[in-house]
């Protein structure tokens, strides 16, 4: 007998191939038989006409880390088709972490959202996140800014010997835990500080523990064509698999940049080396407000750099530096304080009107009040680029978010929308609507490819013998509804979510399963299955 079977639907398995209709038959967290099953030998049948049954969506590059530990139930992953994230990305992750370092984020987490930080290293987070259970299986990348954190802080410094052999260890330490690879984030800090040299050695580190290398790159605007080249020649003195993090070109006078950008990546992997890119479906990007500030700034703990930013010779130094910046293409999305929330929502210079002053005195009056902890949404981007990026063959799809929900601490603020519309967008409108892809192509971008790119063995088709991880969908109606305006909208068209065999999602909505578990670098699974 199987547990369950998905009858009658267009199977989609995730290699690129066409549809084909079909059954497919699950025992526990397996599928068994793909093909003509008949209804007498399950427990339960989901019929399936007119649907598209797949493998779970995989989002590679996610911020997670965090939030799974304040919502279990990934609300907005699990309910667009999402069954597995990759967390630990831009070279921030939640472990291995230790020192003044940790001191400082746990101090932040325990501030907004009550959340005690009771890890240092991968398999005590790891532990953390298995006992509680998950609604999605999530792997872990080391982040590279956090490691050097807990060494060097803040230090705008090359690493002495010593402090780099302790970043070393912790990478080759943290891969052993079940690490997935090694995360960088270029345009933080204090990661911004580092050298090629470091990375390349760290990276190498990596590879010899067999991780990958992702990066989100020195710049993405007017330095992208050096940072493109840059991270190339680290991958390559590295001998590492690169994953080139949220591949874009910010600032239409860099949006011609891109076929450079990409011939350069392209001679890459015609010369043998393995580089692959990720893109979310949307033009605006999302990250710290103080993102706009130039790295000298930034140096030291946050509390230097708060005090920084009230000193009168600063802002004048700012102000000379900051001059050509477009303050209306920049919303403010979240703030901590209760008395700034009116601007949530607001573009900058609109925000600066409200409160009478200077944008640039605005912003930085602003990180002062919110001791720098301030999202905002970047509107920088070009279509057309955009739909460039999506269409080439090594990119895959990701969201580049955390996962939220509609309640709790995790629905304040305007995320960014593609926390809640990422697949669904793809799905609706690169394929039904503009048909940039066709579906299956679509489908392998969002779950063989990133399962492949990191080693998840098992997962990413629909194959007997594979994990039960699978969305079925309505390909008439499947589409995001989130917009910067009223961001936190679960899509339409999403009908069943499985993880790991179990039901999580039914008719859209969730069932309060939480399947998931842990993905470790061999591929294994530790986690609990049941409800919850």
């Amino acid at each position: 007998m199987y547990d369950l079977i998905i009858a009658g639907a267009s199977i989609i398995d995730g290699s690129g191939s066409p549809p084909f209709p079909g059954d497919i038959g699950i025992i526990r967290d397996r599928i068994a038989a793909v093909g003509k099953i008949p209804e007498t030998q399950a427990r339960r049948t989901i019929r399936a006409p007119g649907l598209v049954a797949c493998p779970g969506f995989v989002d590679l590059h996610s911020h997670s880390d965090y939030f799974l530990l304040l919502n279990p139930r990934a609300e907005s992953a699990v309910r667009q088709g999402v069954t597995t994230e990759i967390g630990g990305n831009c070279g921030y992750s939640a472990a291995p972490i230790w020192g003044e370092w940790r001191e400082e984020r746990a101090q932040t987490y325990r501030e907004l959202y009550g959340l005690e930080l009771e890890w240092q290293g991968v398999r005590d987070y790891f532990g953390q996140l298995a006992a509680q259970g998950l609604s999605i299986n999530f792997g872990l990348l080391l982040g590279h800014n956090t490691i050097r954190g807990s060494v060097m802080g803040g230090a705008a410094r090359p690493p002495e010997a010593r402090e780099m052999e302790e970043m070393v260890q912790a990478v080759r330490e943290g891969m052993r835990e079940g690490a997935l690879g090694l995360s960088t984030g270029l345009i933080y800090t204090p990661a911004c500080f580092a050298s090629s040299e470091e990375l390349v050695t760290l990276a190498g580190a990596t590879w010899e523990e067999g991780g990958v290398l992702t990066c989100h790159m020195r710049s993405e605007g007017d330095g992208l064509l050096e940072a493109v080249r840059e991270i190339l020649d680290v991958a390559r003195k590295a001998r590492i698999p690169l994953q080139i993090s949220h591949l874009k070109t910010s600032g239409e006078r860099n949006w011609g940049k891109l076929p450079e950008a990409l011939r350069l990546i392209e001679e890459a992997r015609s010369r043998g080396q393995d580089v692959t890119a990720d893109r979310y479906p949307y033009t605006a990007s999302n990250t710290q407000l103080q993102a706009v500030l130039p790295s000298w700034a930034l140096e030291g703990k946050r509390v230097e750099q708060v005090a920084r930013l009230q000193e009168p010779s600063v802002r004048k130094r700012l102000d000379r530096e900051l001059a050509d910046r477009r303050w209306d293409l920049i919303m403010i999305a979240e703030v901590t304080q209760e008395g700034n929330t009116r601007y949530e929502g607001l573009r900058v210079d609109q925000a600066a009107a409200l409160a009478g002053k200077d944008p640039l005195e605005f912003v930085c009056d602003l990180l002062v009040e919110e001791g720098g902890r301030v999202d905002a949404i970047f509107f920088t981007m070009s279509e057309e680029n955009l739909q460039q990026i999506l269409s080439r063959p090594y990119v895959m799809v990701a969201s580049d978010s955390g996962t939220r929900a509609h309640v709790g601490p995790l629905s304040r603020g305007r995320p960014h929308p593609r926390t809640f519309g990422t697949f669904p967008r793809i799905l609706g409108v690169y394929v039904r609507e503009k048909r940039l892809l066709d579906l299956p192509t679509a489908i392998r971008k969002m779950t063989l490819d990133p399962c492949r790119r990191f080693g998840l063995a098992e997962r990413g088709l629909i194959a007997p013998g594979y994990s039960a991880d699978v969305v079925v969908f309505d390909p008439d109606k499947v589409a995001d509804r989130a917009s910067y305006e009223e961001p936190i909208q679960y899509p339409d068209g999403i009908r069943y979510v499985l993880v790991n065999g179990v039901i999580s999602v039914e008719e859209g909505e969730h069932t309060g399963a939480r399947a998931g578990g842990v993905l470790r670098g061999s591929g294994g699974v530790t986690g609990t299955r049941g409800g919850g």
